[in-house]
């Protein structure tokens, strides 16, 4: 459900740089998404064809690039990507871990007229 508040704070985001650019259409929007986020595409998409109706951004899209999880085991210094919801480290099998990637979650551009 928190994907509600987030939908809402993208479009406020978006509705602000394009009314800035003096905008009249905002037609995509390119959010980058890590796969430790817990934002889940089609609920974002969902709220976004509620939330945009009536707006500058109606029948815009929204392009979802997910960014895979990569750690970093703070015992041996071996970087990997998980397997599953196993977060141990494939080397040493330590759990000391520092996330590398896979957290992101941001508007990376927008399209606009």
């Amino acid at each position: 459900m928190h994907e509600l508040s987030v939908t809402e704070n993208i479009l406020d985001i978006a509705i602000q740089h394009a009314e800035r650019a003096e905008a009249i259409r905002i037609k995509d929007l390119y959010l980058v998404i890590g796969d430790l986020s817990s934002i889940i595409d089609d609920s974002v998409q969902f709220y976004w064809d509620i939330l945009t109706k009536n707006t500058i951004a109606e029948e815009s899209r929204i392009h979802f690039k997910r960014i895979p999880t990569k750690l970093e085991c703070k015992n041996c210094g071996q970087e990997y990507q998980p397997n599953g919801k196993d977060l141990a480290c494939p080397t040493c099998d330590g759990l000391q871990i520092k996330i590398i990637s896979g957290n992101e979650f941001y508007l990376e551009s927008i399209n606009i007229e």
